[in-house]
């Protein structure tokens, strides 16, 4: 296993052109798992450059796209055949179960595979011309040099989102992963390599976001900047885009409401509020962090939440039965420390969790019990700002009307879901829920071919699906008149 991550710039594997380094923490036990290049803006200089020279002078662009479909197949091929590699990289990076890595594995590679097979149906249309002997066409064309900037939390599987469309359509790029979690983000590259991705058309820059993020926000050279980050991280990235109006797609996180009536399965649905938060600590945008329950059934939901956190198995991501890994960082854990400290006063009530375990195995690692609130209203920073860790928060309402006000009442607009067995409620909620994705029945899953992405300040655009591709394109209107003829106006 490769452990000895370099940039990939033009082509070439290299070292930060400072020569500097930073350490790659396993969160399970703070072991140095390996020693990533730390690029600054010098690196991203160069990576960029070799990206604007790509588009502008090599042939990526007008390469047919049924090739450039193919070599994203074969990526995805080549995925699937280092799979459980993969996998293993990325559990160690990120301190999540590698079970559920694998499966991040199997989605990413989907993703390859979807954006492939739709490579070439994105040619245009002939639209009817308002006057005889001239066509009228629109064309989608590569926006051209794309900035990529990917989180932790999973790390991979957000940069196939970003990856898979932007090559696919011909554009060239710059990824920026995030600096403490690199090492799956350079195996894939070296897989782009080996599937036959062009030299100068996929750049990789290890570094800050302060550094490399915030050039490749103000670069001239940019035409797209695609972030998945933090609220503040994205304001600060469209005010420096604005220099030269580059292209925005912002996915900044979410406090995603989950609504449990009382007619629904109970059971089911105290399963999956459960799956809804605490899979990879918690450390996922579209988490249910806001369990809004009809007051009828909302103490027996919430016996019922605490009896099953009581039982989690918190360990190392590669024993077979945890269930819940750490947390990325010691500086994350602390984050969550002060948002429980700081509910505690604002007037919720602890049902249980609210430290760091006791079990002397996991001292070393940046673990935090999973965490419920209960008595939560909407006026309490615990319920508006986002955890992104392992903790609930629970409302009560009485009326349908009330639980979808109660879900609005937010800054964010990411996900949402609803569980009823009333069909009609459900459909009256979802129509009044202001998010981009929302579920009845069901709560974090997406796949390839549905878009992603959120309402209000949980970002702009979308990725995935058919408008994940139309982000990375341009659209133009050709008009050819085939007979022109004299106006006589002057």
């Amino acid at each position: 296993m490769n452990l000895k991550p370099q940039q990939y710039i033009n082509g070439e594997w290299v070292d930060a052109i400072s020569g500097n380094t930073r350490d790659i923490i396993n969160p399970y036990n703070q072991e140095v798992i390996a020693k990533a290049p730390e690029g600054d803006e010098a690196d991203t200089k160069a990576a960029i450059a070799a990206a604007r020279e790509a588009f502008d002078q090599g042939d990526w662009a007008d390469t047919p796209a049924t090739e450039r479909g193919a070599i994203v197949r074969k990526i995805a091929e080549l995925i699937e055949r280092d799979r459980e590699e993969l996998a293993e990289l990325e559990s160690l990076d990120t301190g999540k179960t590698v079970e559920e890595s694998r499966g991040d594995m199997d989605d990413i590679a989907g993703v390859f595979r979807y954006y492939a097979e739709i490579a070439d149906k994105n040619g245009g249309e002939i639209i009817d011309a308002p006057v005889p002997n001239a066509i009228s066409k629109v064309v989608h064309e590569p926006v051209g040099v794309c900035a990529q900037i990917t989180p932790w939390n999973y790390p991979l599987l957000q940069a196939s989102w970003k990856l898979a469309p932007a090559l696919a359509t011909g554009n060239t790029l710059v990824m920026k992963p995030s600096e403490i979690t690199p090492l799956t983000t350079v195996k894939v590259f070296q897989l782009m390599e080996e599937a036959g991705v062009p030299a100068g058309v996929a750049n990789l820059v290890l570094g800050a976001g302060h550094t490399v993020g915030a050039e490749l926000s103000s670069s001239l050279d940019v035409d797209l900047i695609s972030f998945t980050g933090g609220i503040v991280t994205g304001k600060k990235i469209m005010q420096a885009a604005s220099v030269n109006v580059k292209k925005l797609a912002l996915e900044l996180g979410g406090k995603n409401p989950n609504i449990i009536f009382a007619d629904a399965d109970f059971d089911i649905a105290v399963d999956q509020a459960l799956n809804g938060v605490f899979f990879h600590a918690g450390q996922i945008c579209s988490a249910g962090t806001r369990l809004i329950v009809e007051e009828s059934i909302h103490d027996k939901f919430v016996d019922a939440l605490v009896a099953r956190v009581k039982k989690f198995k918190l360990g190392s991501g590669f024993e077979e039965d945890t269930q819940m890994g750490p947390l990325i960082s010691a500086e994350h854990l602390a984050k969550v420390e002060a948002y429980v400290e700081a509910g505690i006063k604002e007037g919720a009530t602890l049902a249980v969790g609210g430290s760091r375990p006791e079990d002397p195995e996991l001292q070393k690692g940046f673990f935090y019990l999973p965490t419920i609130f209960t008595d939560c209203t909407t006026d309490m920073n615990v319920v508006q700002d986002e955890a992104f860790g392992p903790v609930i928060t629970v409302e009560k309402f009485q009326t349908e009307e009330e639980a979808v006000k109660l879900s609005n009442d937010s800054i964010y607009g990411l996900a949402g879901g609803v569980w009823t067995n009333d069909i009609a409620k459900a459909e009256r909620c979802v129509k009044k829920m202001r998010m981009g994705t929302v579920w009845i029945n069901e709560f974090n899953l997406y796949f390839p071919h549905a878009p992603w992405g959120g309402y209000k300040q949980s970002g702009i655009g979308r990725e995935l699906g058919k408008l994940g591709i139309e982000e990375y394109t341009e659209t133009k209107h050709i008009f050819h008149n085939l007979k022109p003829a004299p106006l006589n106006w002057f």
